[in-house]
């Protein structure tokens, strides 16, 4: 089966890296543009542009893959089918009815849930306990199309985007090559998704990132769960960004009077205390401004912080400012 594949961040690897050692024939790889990155902005390849010129295949980086130019491309290219993992841009309908076998999509969840742009965050910034990867056959509607076929992987409470990320990013590269088995042998199962079950798991904002203090302790746990290792959580230590990186939920602590986002306690040993809208919330690592990311003890070590310090009251002017 010759196949085009359509990917752009680490997400999409796996994938890749599974038609390459399993014997596919990739006849091209497309994926997104360069773009400026690091504190010179040069620029830089995408991690699947970087895995496929080292695998040796031919790479395309239309800046619009609905050009006509670049679809006399894909024509030329003559795919049984094409994988789209991640890649980042709205495929016209030329495209995803241009191979026999159509497009299929490796999506990060278990449809119709979180359809869109940033599943996996959505997911564990909502608490959930469970996710997945779809395979999907695609048409015109954003993650609509019926599916192949899905695999769980569970969220545990601890875990972070990171961590999931990866679960998903492997476990979709082996459901993609059942799926395309399931295609070669004509024995695919297109199931209807069931649109009334669905949710919209919308790109992260810079306002996803700022911590309502006003919120309870496992919501904001989560949160920080859920931007972790990108973007981040943030709030504001004076008149710096703070952003936080993990945080814990301090059960039976002596209820007070604090207000949300005052420091009720600074433990080295066991974090920086904090007043949430319902209950006491822990900080165990976290990043100032212009820092390195460090735990608590480290931070301690070079900064003070007295109980009854609040943060969050520069957030205006840290929501311009950068770590």
């Amino acid at each position: 089966m010759r196949v085009v594949f359509m990917g752009t961040p680490d997400f999409a690897v796996p994938s890749l890296n599974a038609l390459l050692n399993n014997n596919y024939e990739v006849a091209a790889v497309i994926t997104q543009p360069d773009k400026p990155g690091g504190r010179g902005k040069k620029l830089r390849p995408s991690p699947v542009k970087v895995a496929a010129l080292a695998a040796g295949l031919a790479v395309y980086q239309p800046k619009k893959v609905r050009e006509p130019a670049f679809i006399e491309v894909l024509r030329g290219l003559c795919p049984d089918i094409i994988v789209v993992a991640a890649f980042g841009q709205i495929l016209p309908e030329e495209i995803l009815y241009l191979p026999p076998h159509g497009c299929i999509n490796v999506h990060a969840s278990l449809l119709p849930a979180y359809r869109g742009a940033a599943p996996i965050h959505r997911a564990i910034i909502n608490g959930e306990r469970q996710t997945g990867v779809t395979i999907m056959q695609m048409d015109t509607g954003l993650d609509t199309g019926a599916m192949l076929l899905q695999g769980q992987v569970p969220i545990g409470s601890d875990d972070t985007v990171g961590m999931v990320h990866d679960r998903l990013a492997a476990l979709g590269g082996h459901l993609l090559l059942e799926v395309l088995e399931l295609i070669k042998n004509g024995r695919a199962r297109p199931v209807p998704q069931e649109d009334s079950r669905s949710c919209y798991a919308a790109m992260l904002t810079r306002t996803d990132e700022i911590i309502c203090w006003e919120q309870d302790a496992e919501t904001i746990k989560n949160q920080v769960r859920g931007l972790n290792p990108w973007p981040g959580a943030r709030t504001s230590l004076g008149d710096k960004l703070l952003k936080i990186w993990q945080v814990s939920v301090v059960r039976d602590y002596p209820v007070g009077t604090a207000e949300p986002g005052q420091v009720v306690e600074v433990r080295g040993d066991r974090g920086i205390l904090v007043q949430t809208g319902g209950g006491i919330l822990s900080i165990e690592e976290l990043q100032l401004q212009g820092k390195k990311r460090m735990n608590t003890v480290e931070f301690l070590r070079g900064h003070s912080l007295a109980a009854g310090s609040k943060l969050g009251e520069g957030q205006v002017l840290a929501g311009d400012c950068v770590v």
